[in-house]
């Protein structure tokens, strides 16, 4: 096809990024087809504001299919002339999910004789995965790849020496993406040439020999075949200017959204219908798996009566017959779609209009301007039982479009409920379009998992292989007393594990240098009934001011990491503060944020296994991590530096280590509920105010390298749990304080709030005066204070003259074990916690408390 054909429809009177250039001053350079080929649109992002938004990929703005697959059949054209006929024929072509799935299969199409093969995010039971690398810049990062026949990537399934490998995305921005997995496959798969294709090439200089370095490094060639060259201009503020631009967007849309709310899916809703294709047997939907010449060649001999029996279900429809009509394909599954969308064109001819688009996850804002990209957006739920749990899902320039149909194309697996729902993807269709037509294609799942393509033969397994598709999250009730939904636990259940160990040995042992605190647990404290009715008062006393904090800090993270974050809640004492977050926002925004927890181990760091996990699922940049209060600061400053370490070592960029806390007494963070010093009972007690789950344990007997932390559920312990009182009590005060909250994030919006460091200056000094010498053994605040009581062996409590009533519990627990308290002024906290700076077994007594002077 030539390259006239292939721009036919990209031009435009006005160009799709003059709305942002003209907003922001961001400016296309390159040669003259580049605005042809890309218009501009924004979306929420850290590092990115605007977004790149290609006319010919059929991913956000619908194009005549034969446009799209002549795009990228076209490069591939270009590759084969490039390697010759013969070397062609031992190339096997990889694509990125999600965008370039049906790009690289247009690749491999214009190739003729190549396998191909394109990464995932959906792992499939059954299927043992053949390597994977990380995308840092995407909205979901962890690529998986899971070919049927193990010696694809190896040779393209000839059995031979190690083919060309070619890799195909939509465009480079900066060539990370293409770093990470030519490191991670040529790992596994030594070869000589890679050839890279996308449809624009927008790298920096920087960037350009950075690739080069790379491959000299590896002694492997690498070519690049692009359909054109730029570069994108940004003007110093960009990105500020940018977000600021994107929540007054979303702030005037939601205005006029909640002005003009009707019910979904009314009386004049098009119909919808199904389609049966008769999809070809044994032909892959897809190319998840690897789709072979054979493959290719059954397809194209299966099209024309597919696009036949999609003809005569559009005539058959009552009315008019349709002039426009959509093909709309679904996430991953681009290609399929695609080829029906060319045979219907053909089909159809000059009595129809004929366009492709897909759906999509990532959420980009829309702008109805003829000079922005997106002009339009449906949301509507993910319906394919996505592996990261619900969210939202996407179909761009569909409303409004004047489509008089729109084929729905998916595969089996999201043929789902949520798919038929009331506020699902096909009633939110029917609202835009005069017929809804649903071809459900079967999903393919590979026989036999790990097979070579020769039945009953094993493959070999390589010397090196990436780890296994990464664990699923623990739920309650399995594992922890609260909801499944309220979180998901990062950890592994290491419950039938004997971990715990007495108080005095644990302390002898960290402070000697013999053990690390989480390599054991402590006994769990079980409370007298005077302490659990004074932890009770103590709840129903603080409510509406934790109440406050909840929502203030909520309220905080949504207008500044909105407007679907995802709380991470750094296990156990962050955990009760991410369910509360997470129920405020369902509460009053009708949001559902997914939240999980993750450990966190001061002189260990962060889960790596967890952070790669999130990743995989989410957009990093998304990710907001909580706890419930900051003592000294030792858990922010950790996280800092495990992000950077994590990042430096080679695993997903883009996490934002800031900490939200509901107090910040210690100066600490910049995002908080309250900067007091007060007593949160979720403080006052272990597990049973925690989900009954224990403090996170990481020791390399029990924790491989590829493993999630431990932890243990304390089932036995339920008839004294009281996470659920904990969380109802506060949650009922939510309406009460509501305008507070909204007073009071309003000006902590319009704040400095920039970390003063006050508690940390405090505990060094403390640590000096009393010839202490270690500010591990310092440990300030009411919850960290309750936790040296509760589980290290204290020496001495500090409590700001005057606290009240906030310090009970602390004085009933120090009267427990004999630990004196000293009142002291000019504290920034209410109270100062201090381990005993010497200790050994004699340091107390034959009762466990401490001895006095000792």
């Amino acid at each position: 096809m030539s390259e006239r054909a292939t721009r036919e429809e990209t031009v435009d009177v006005v160009w799709s990024g003059s709305w942002v250039a003209e907003r922001l001053g961001v400016a296309l350079e390159g040669d003259g087809e580049l605005q042809e080929l890309l218009g501009l649109a924004l979306r929420r992002n850290p590092k990115r504001a605007h977004l790149l938004v290609s006319n010919v990929l059929g991913k956000h703005v619908p194009q005549r299919p034969s446009v799209v697959h002549g795009a990228g059949f076209e490069l591939g054209e270009r590759v084969r002339a490039l390697l010759g006929a013969q070397e062609a024929r031992r190339a096997v072509v990889l694509g990125y999910a999600e965008t370039a799935t049906g790009l690289g299969h247009a690749v491999a199409d214009g190739l003729r004789d190549a396998p191909y093969l394109h990464s995932t995010r959906r792992p499939v039971a059954g299927v043992e995965q053949a390597g994977g690398f990380e995308e840092s810049h995407s909205h979901a990062t962890s690529h998986l790849l899971l070919p049927e026949d193990r010696d694809l990537l190896a040779s393209g399934g000839t059995g031979a020496e190690a083919s060309v490998l070619v890799l195909v995305d939509d465009e480079f921005s900066t060539g990370n993406t293409v770093l990470n997995t030519i490191r991670a496959l040529h790992a596994l798969h030594p070869r000589e040439r890679y050839v890279i294709v996308a449809l624009v090439d927008m790298r920096s200089a920087g960037d350009r020999d950075r690739l080069t370095v790379f491959a000299a490094e590896i002694g492997a060639r690498v070519d690049l075949v692009t359909r054109s060259t730029g570069t994108v201009a940004l003007p110093d503020g960009v990105l500020e200017r940018g977000q600021a631009l994107v929540a007054a967007q979303e702030a005037e849309q939601a205005g006029r959204a909640e002005g003009s709310a009707g019910a979904v899916g009314d009386a004049d809703s098009a119909p919808v219908t199904r389609v049966d294709l008769d999809w070809p047997a044994g032909v892959p939907d897809g190319g998840r798996h690897g789709f072979t010449p054979a493959h290719r060649a059954a397809l194209e001999a299966a099209l024309p009566a597919m696009a036949d029996r999609i003809a005569a279900e559009l005539s058959d429809a009552a009315g008019p017959a349709p002039r426009q009509v959509l093909v709309l394909g679904f996430e991953e599954l681009m290609y399929a779609p695609l080829r029906l969308g060319t045979a219907l064109e053909a089909a159809l001819g000059a009595d129809a209009e004929v366009r492709y688009s897909t759906t999509t996850r990532s959420p980009v804002l829309a702008v109805d301007d003829p000079g922005y990209a997106i002009r339009t957006r449906l949301v509507f739920p993910a319906h394919d039982d996505p592996a990261d749990g619900p969210g939202d899902r996407y179909a761009y320039n569909v409303a409004g479009a004047g489509f008089d149909a729109v084929v729905a194309v998916v595969d089996s697996t999201a043929d789902t409920p949520e798919l038929h729902a009331p506020d699902g993807l096909l009633a939110r269709l029917a609202e835009h379009t005069g017929h809804v037509l649903l071809a459900v294609l079967p999903s393919y799942v590979p026989a036999t998992a790990g097979a070579t393509g020769v039945p009953g033969t094993p493959t070999p397994a390589p010397e090196r292989q990436e780890p296994a598709v990464l664990p699923e999250p623990l739920r309650g009730p399995d594992f922890s007393s609260y909801a499944p939904q309220d979180v998901g636990w990062l950890l592994q259940d290491l419950s039938d594990t004997e971990l715990e160990a007495p108080t005095e040995e644990r302390e002898e042992a960290i402070q000697s240098g013999g053990a690390h605190y989480a390599e054991s647990l402590p006994v769990e404290y079980q409370p007298s009934a005077e302490y659990q009715a004074l932890f009770t008062a103590a709840l129903e006393a603080s409510a509406a001011r934790i109440a406050r904090a909840v929502g203030t800090v909520t309220e905080t993270v949504l207008a500044e990491r909105g407007p679907r974050p995802v709380l991470v809640s750094l296990a156990r004492a962050g955990t009760p503060v991410g369910v509360l977050m997470r129920r405020w926002a369902q509460h009053r925004h009708g949001l559902d944020l997914p939240h999980y927890a993750i450990s966190i181990v001061r002189g260990r760091g962060i889960d790596a296994t967890a952070l790669r996990w999130l990743a995989a699922h989410h957009d990093p940049a998304d990710v907001v991590f909580v706890d419930g209060w900051t003592g000294k600061g030792a858990i922010t400053r950790e996280l800092a530096s495990a992000i950077t370490e994590f990042e430096a070592s080679g695993g997903p960029a883009g996490f934002d280590p800031e900490i939200s806390v509901l107090a910040d007494p210690g100066g600490c963070v910049r995002t908080y509920g309250t900067r007091e010093d007060f007593l949160i009972p979720s403080a006052c007690l272990n597990s049973t105010v925690s989900g009954l789950i224990s403090r996170t344990v990481l020791r390399a007997d029990l924790v491989g390298p590829d493993d999630f932390h431990g932890g243990k559920f304390y089932r036995e312990l339920a008839d004294s749990d009281v996470s659920g009182l904990f969380l109802d009590t506060i949650a009922a005060r939510f309406d009460e304080v509501a305008g507070q909250v909204e007073a009071a994030a309003k000006e902590l919006l319009a704040a400095d709030r920039a970390p003063t460091w006050e508690g940390w200056a405090a505990v060094e000094r403390i640590s000096e005066e009393y010839g202490i010498h270690d500010v591990n053994l310092v440990k300030p605040g009411v919850g960290e204070t309750t936790r040296v009581l509760l589980r290290r062996v204290p020496w001495k409590i500090l409590a700001k003259r005057g606290a009240g009533a906030d310090l009970e519990h602390i004085r009933l627990l120090a009267e427990q074990r004999g630990v004196p308290v000293e009142e002291v002024d000019d504290l920034p906290y209410s109270c100062v916690g201090l381990i005993h700076p010497r200790f050994t077994r004699g340091a107390t007594g034959a009762d466990g408390k401490a001895v006095q002077g000792a």
